[in-house]
């Protein structure tokens, strides 16, 4: 089985709408923000009807996860109606919190649409693969092909990270809803640094996600190629905000990404 898809196939746990993530990566490797909020979806979802796809979702970081452990999911239900639902999930390694998420879902009801993007160039086929902006260990690289376009410096910087999944996917919407809330968190807080010339992978900063939010519009299919076009609108006290647009190849904007991260400088240490 790929390991993407076993990452995201939650279990049933021991307790009623508690749910289990398995573990990601190396045993002394910090876990992967990405597989936390897909498995939070994938938790929620366990316990709504099908036809209701997730409408937004919006999760908190409070403590960083080991990657070599599994990880618990308690799913609260705080509504269900006619036609939309909403859950809490919080999520566990050893009874420690670690991530909090309510995500929201809806039956897909009529009325007005917009929301394309001319497609950037340059476009996937021409640009190289150059996998993540920095080291994922946690994270199945060879069933992801990332290609990654930064353009302009300072305010004016955009990323655009080009990608799709490499193995054969099954035609389940949320399956690939799951792939995109997984791949689309992959140093996404970076340029609010690389504003000011720095990186997460340069390590000058202490940096991290705190808070994301995802808005989902349209089916995307996770095999085809995707951009996610982001830019850092404001920072401060430490802290950056980036938002984002997630386009597909015919321009259709799937959905809409911001998070907050932790940007602050080192403290220097005494001798």
């Amino acid at each position: 089985m790929s390991r993407l898809l076993e990452l995201l196939d939650v279990a049933a746990g021991k307790g009623v709408d508690t749910w289990v993530g398995m573990p990601s990566g190396p045993a002394d490797k910090r876990a992967y923000g990405g597989q936390f909020a897909a498995q939070s979806l994938a938790a929620a979802a366990r316990t709504v009807d099908s036809d209701r796809p997730p409408t937004n979702m919006h999760l908190q970081f409070l403590r960083g996860g080991e990657a070599g452990d599994p990880v618990h999911y308690d799913v609260t239900a705080v509504y269900d109606g006619r036609t939309a639902a909403c859950r809490r999930v919080e999520s566990r390694q050893a009874g420690r919190l670690l991530t909090t998420a309510t995500v929201s879902f809806a039956v897909p009801m009529s009325g007005p649409e917009h929301g394309r993007r001319r497609i950037p160039a340059p476009g996937p086929d021409v640009l190289e693969p150059t996998g993540p902006p920095g080291p994922a260990p946690s994270v199945p690289l060879d069933e992801l092909d990332l290609r990654v376009a930064d353009e302009g410096s300072g305010e004016d910087f955009v990323r655009r990270l080009w990608w799709r999944a490499t193995v054969a996917l099954p035609d389940d919407p949320l399956l690939h809803t799951l792939i995109t809330v997984y791949v689309t968190d992959l140093y996404m807080i970076d340029p609010a640094l690389q504003v000011h010339r720095h990186s997460m992978r340069a390590r000058t900063h202490r940096s991290g996600t705190t808070d994301s939010s995802v808005w989902f519009h349209q089916p995307v299919r996770a095999d085809e190629w995707n951009v996610l076009e982001s830019t850092s609108p404001a920072a401060a006290r430490g802290r950056g905000v980036v938002t984002a647009s997630l386009v597909r190849a015919d321009g259709v904007i799937a959905a809409t990404l911001a998070q907050e991260g932790l940007i602050a400088e080192r403290e220097t240490r005494p001798r």
